[in-house]
């Protein structure tokens, strides 16, 4: 069965765009500004094999920094990933 965005996005319990997210090791709080669904190699697989993945884009928060302006970095997720789920908690937003 192929595995869809949705199914990474849902399973994974990612953010939505607008939300915010804290770091487990530092306590920063970032918020999601972008989602993309794309596709990622498996790295090492003989096949090279693309699978679904979520690409979301955080902002630094910051105050008295507008959104967008400042430090940003942006990470893509699989099925296979558990880098959101250690390093990352959902405290607001939609």
């Amino acid at each position: 069965m192929q595995v869809t965005h949705e199914e990474v996005f849902s399973q994974k319990k990612l953010p939505n765009v607008g939300q915010t997210v804290q770091s487990k090791k530092y306590g920063t709080l970032w918020r999601v500004m972008e989602k993309r669904e794309i596709w990622q190699n498996i790295e090492g697989d003989p096949q090279t094999r693309m699978l679904p993945a979520i690409y979301l884009a955080y902002w630094k928060v910051q105050k008295g920094v507008l959104p967008g302006i400042g430090k940003m970095f942006g990470y893509a997720y699989t099925l296979q990933s558990n880098t959101f789920e250690a390093n990352w908690e959902i405290i607001e937003g939609d």
